[in-house]
This record gives structure tokens, sequence and C-alpha cells, in this order.
């Protein structure tokens, strides 16, 4: 069985304006697209507005957000990230 691969990925942030702006907006992924946030440096909090849970992700653990779950990144200091898109469940 082959892993899921991302139909489409984000540039990598770091930090700069496009991030900032990323990264202070609540956001969902659109109906039937399946998000996974990358930590490639530094640190990141990624809150599931719906239910109000955090986790903070490392480069071990990635973070999945459903289609359309309302979510917001929060850079804990210094970063790089990365957001890939899926159509069906990132496996792996």
């Amino acid at each position: 069985m082959s892993a899921t691969l991302p139909y489409r990925s984000t540039p990598v942030f770091d930090g700069g304006d496009a991030a900032r702006s990323l990264c202070s907006a609540r956001h969902r992924t659109k109906a039937g697209v399946w998000g996974l946030v990358r930590r490639i440096e530094g640190r990141l909090k990624l809150t599931y507005l719906d239910s109000g849970s955090e986790i903070i992700i490392t480069p071990e653990l990635p973070a999945v957000v459903l289609p359309e779950q309302p979510h917001l990144v929060t850079p804990l200091g210094p970063m790089k990230m990365q957001v890939d898109f899926y159509d069906q469940p990132p496996g792996g």
C-alpha cells in the first residue's frame, strides 16, 4: 500500500509577512480537504477553534486539520512551517 501524497503544499513560511498574516487569522480548510501543518524549525501552537484544544507542533508530531475545521496557528518565536493539503486523510 502506498502512502497518501499531498495534492498541494504551501511555500515554506519563515515568520515574515506572509506567515504573520497566515498565523494571525482563523482558517478552515475546504470541504473534502485535510491539512497537515508541519513545523520545520522553531515552535508552533495549533488551536482547534471548534473544541478549544491546543497542541504544540514538532517535526515528529505534525498536526492534522480536518475538512472545514476552524483553526488558528500561532508561532512561538522564530519558526519555519509548511502546510500540505490532501483529498483524503493523510497517512503515515
